[in-house]
C-alpha cells in the first residue's frame, strides 16, 4: 500500500475522531473549541476511511456535515471552504 499525502491526513482524522469521542454531542460540558474539533473529525472519519481504502467519497456530504455542524455549535465552515477555495485558486502561479 502506498502511503499518501491523502492517506496521512485520513487517518490523522480518524485518529482525532476516536480522541474527541467523548466531546459530541450537546450535553458536552467541554470547551467549545474542543467540540468543535470532535465534531469536525466526526463528520467526515467516514470521508476519511473511504481515502485510507482507496475509494471516492461524495463531497457534497462531506459539506452537508459542515453545515450540520454550522447549524448545531454555530460556524461557518459550509460557508467558508468554497470561499477559501477561491482565494487559493486566484494565488495558484
Amino acid at each position: 500500500m502506498s502511503v499518501t499525502q491523502e492517506k496521512v491526513l485520513a487517518f490523522a482524522i480518524v485518529e482525532i475522531r476516536q480522541l474527541l469521542a467523548g466531546y459530541l454531542g450537546s450535553q458536552s460540558t467541554a470547551d467549545l473549541s474542543v467540540r468543535i474539533a470532535a465534531h469536525l473529525a466526526y463528520a467526515l472519519h467516514n470521508q476519511a476511511d473511504a481515502v485510507l481504502e482507496g475509494k471516492p467519497f461524495d463531497t457534497q456530504q462531506a459539506l452537508r456535515g459542515f453545515g450540520a455542524i454550522d447549524g448545531l455549535l454555530g460556524t461557518e465552515y459550509e460557508r467558508r471552504l468554497p470561499g477559501l477555495m477561491t482565494e487559493l485558486a486566484g494565488q495558484a502561479p
